[in-house]
């Protein structure tokens, strides 16, 4: 009797189990009726993978019809992720790529989420030395973060840092690129989102910064309809890039895109794990939430993962070229430097030479909106 019932019991867990995982699984793809279910819906990779797994035991207990509905479901899943925005696990690289044009330059992009209590500000800066990046896009930019990034203003002398109460930090827009005539830089109310028109060559674009919180029951929807304004100003030839707390299949993306009238270019290879798991596994079970958006007059040829920097995101660097009117491109010459604290040679371009130098005296600068954030320190 004490038998029969036990396996009662196991049978109608078997039965149960693959079905209460279905549950949130599908309601994730109902993320534009509450945003309770687009908070499913980032695992929606995770949670197809469960339901598979979950439906094994039902297969072997006879559960056949059941559990081939529960399997059909997760592979359905799979095809839609695989079509949609790709799947982790697949490679480091993945994103739209288009071929650089008439031989024109190729410019780059790097943002980091830098994790705003990171011990490690040497990887950063380093990072930063050996990618060269023409513009760079930072979150998580906390006070101890401004004195580390005073160390390269020399090579990045024209920024927007903006402010905000948290912890945390607020969002950063360094660039060794002039600013547009004119161009100021701005900041959101929350800190949030930082935007400044770039000038390359005979084209500006408009760069901009983005960090959302997290997701429901967080902020992050109310967020996103206090940014619409800000997004749908984003006017002529743009790229975006940030950290959403949110991943490409979400509504909280498409609305993002939709807003600013911008393309998802940065596919969806994982970019974020808790931090106390084997960065090793980020690519199998990480969420790819720090994603880059452009529209105009941008052809974007790559994105792909660097190096981890000691924060819990991973660095992302976009290549683009410019499709419009040929812009003017200044010679860059190379030369290597040596790095004191870190005891390596640095690559770097003849600009960079000031960071051989010390940092410019006096507080930390930040920006308030309305401020003017165009910096020059002195060479």
């Amino acid at each position: 009797m004490e038998k029969a019932r036990v396996t009662g019991i196991v049978r109608l867990a078997a039965l149960a189990l693959p079905l209460a995982l279905s549950l949130p699984l599908v309601a994730g793809f109902f993320g534009a009726w509450h945003p309770a279910f687009d908070s499913m819906a980032h695992f929606r990779a995770h949670l197809a993978v469960a339901v598979a797994v979950a439906a094994l035991p039902a297969l072997f207990l006879g559960y056949r019809k059941e559990a081939a509905m529960s399997i059909v479901l997760a592979a359905a899943t799979f095809a839609a992720l695989s079509h949609g925005a790709g799947l982790p696990g697949l490679g480091t690289v993945n994103a739209a790529v288009d071929p650089a044009p008439d031989g024109r330059a190729v410019y780059r992009l790097l943002h980091i989420n830098l994790r705003f209590d990171n011990t490690t500000p040497e990887k950063v800066l380093s990072l930063i030395g050996r990618s060269q990046p023409d513009v760079v896009t930072l979150n998580e930019v906390s006070e101890q973060w401004v004195r580390h990034l005073d160390r390269i203003a020399a090579a990045y002398p024209h920024r927007v840092l903006c402010d905000a109460e948290s912890k945390v930090g607020a969002v950063a827009l360094l660039s060794r690129r002039p600013f547009a005539a004119g161009e100021t830089g701005t900041c959101s109310d929350e800190g949030d989102m930082a935007t400044a028109r770039i000038d390359f060559g005979a084209q500006d674009v408009t760069v901009a910064a983005l960090h959302l919180s997290w997701p429901w029951p967080s902020s992050q929807p109310k967020q996103i309809d206090g940014l619409a304004t800000a997004l749908s100003d984003l006017h002529g030839t743009t790229l975006l890039a940030g950290d959403l707390n949110a991943t490409p299949w979400s509504h909280a993306v498409a609305r993002i895109a939709e807003a600013g009238g911008l393309q998802h270019v940065s596919g969806s290879t994982p970019t974020w794990l808790y931090r106390k798991v084997p960065i090793s596994w980020r690519q199998w079970v990480g969420l790819p939430i720090d994603h880059v958006f452009s529209k105009g007059d941008i052809a974007v040829r790559s994105v792909r993962i660097l190096d981890d920097v000691g924060s819990d995101h991973a660095p992302l660097l976009a290549e683009f070229t410019l499709v419009g009117p040929k812009p003017r491109e200044e010679p860059r010459s190379t030369t290597v430097l040596k790095d004191d604290r870190a005891s390596r040679a640095w690559t770097a371009t003849a600009l960079d030479a000031a960071w051989a130098f010390p940092s410019p005296s006096g507080p930390p600068r930040r920006f308030r909106p309305g401020s003017r954030s165009t910096v020059s320190f002195p060479g």
